[in-house]
């Protein structure tokens, strides 16, 4: 049994990156430091996307959110 597409077709989906300046840069480096990990993380794995690299990306959100890096819901503030 497939799944898909009519006819058992693969669908060609590309996904389109966000919009250039979707995301605020953190210009005065305040979650440099886990950033920094997450990246040395991701090198040491080879791009894959490990438990522990996940944790990181999961904490330098924590962070961008804490510290009010613009990670704020569209259209409030």
């Amino acid at each position: 049994m497939s799944f898909g597409a009519p006819g058992g077709g693969s669908v060609n989906y590309k996904p389109s990156p966000p919009e250039r300046g979707s995301f605020p840069l953190d210009h005065e480096g305040e979650c440099k430091h886990v950033i920094s990990g997450y990246l040395k993380c991701i090198k040491m794995n080879k791009g894959t996307n490990d438990e522990a690299c996940r944790k990181l990306a999961k904490e330098y959100l924590a962070c961008r959110m804490d510290k009010g890096i613009g990670l704020e819901p569209h259209g409030s503030g």
